[in-house]
């Protein structure tokens, strides 16, 4: 009966600490379309640490999630943080007047002769040339083919659920970074 108790409360505890590890420190979510490809497929699985920008500041290039509207989270990539000026020219980003390499566009991008990313500066999409403080500029790698803030504008940073932080399904596309290299 002794050994039962222990096996008993081990479990306990272990389920204890995958509630507290779900509800408090990450969040699981599933990836729902092709905005984000060829980063995230459309049914991947993600573990999004709601924790992370409590210890450090949300960087360019981080991949998030966020609230779109009461109903709904997307997940984006930060482009432009508080402060950066943002420009396409030529399909090539800019961000505060250099040019930002976007290596994992390649897989994706065509070789149609039209652009991935329609030229574009910060103040034609947003009426602003600057990000505004507390808010982000978000993008999908998919860019022909994704809703980010060319379409509704600045994320503020209050409604940012975490950092996207593993794929882990399916398995034979666990990732455990997405940041640009």
């Amino acid at each position: 009966m002794k050994k039962y108790r222990s096996i008993i409360r081990t479990i306990l505890f272990a389920l204890l600490l995958a509630l507290f590890l779900r509800y408090f420190i990450f969040a699981s979510y599933i990836v729902d379309g092709k905005s984000m490809e060829p980063t995230l497929y459309d049914g991947n699985l993600l573990m999004v640490n709601k924790v992370a920008y409590d210890w450090h500041e949300i960087n360019r290039q981080d991949v998030i999630v966020f609230h779109a509207n009461e109903r709904e989270d997307y997940v984006k990539r930060v482009i432009g943080i508080a402060g950066d000026e943002i420009s396409f020219k030529n399909d090539k980003l800019y961000v505060n007047g250099k040019e930002v390499s976007e290596h994992y566009l390649d897989p994706l991008r065509p070789h149609d002769g039209e652009p991935f990313t329609e030229n574009f500066t910060l103040q034609e999409v947003t009426e602003e040339d600057r990000v505004p403080a507390g808010k982000i500029f978000v993008m999908g790698d998919n860019r022909r083919d994704s809703l980010d803030s060319r379409y509704f504008g600045y994320v503020s940073i209050e409604k940012v659920v975490g950092k996207v932080d593993v794929r882990y399904w399916p398995v034979s596309q666990l990732a455990l970074q997405f940041k640009s290299q």
